[in-house]
């Protein structure tokens, strides 16, 4: 499910309130920052630190690379 475009935009992560990546395709934000993943479930962003993933350093870089391949940036700037 895609999400509005305008939504996409404004979230920011609730911890430090900052841009996030968006992988459309994969169904998640991601900080960079704080290599937290927030998922999106049935076209819901699940944006609870609770609820976030850590991933380890080896896992952060495989995304960063994927999103420097498929040309995602953040979603706006502070």
């Amino acid at each position: 499910m895609v999400l509005d475009a305008r939504l996409v935009e404004i979230l920011a992560c609730p911890e430090d309130k900052g841009p996030l990546l968006y992988f459309e395709a994969d169904g998640f934000f991601y900080n960079s920052r704080l290599r937290r993943r927030y998922e999106v479930a049935d076209g819901i962003p699940i944006m609870l630190i609770d609820e976030a993933t850590t991933l380890e350093e080896s896992e952060h870089a495989l995304v960063m690379e994927r999103a420097a391949e498929q040309g995602i940036t953040e979603n706006f700037t502070p």
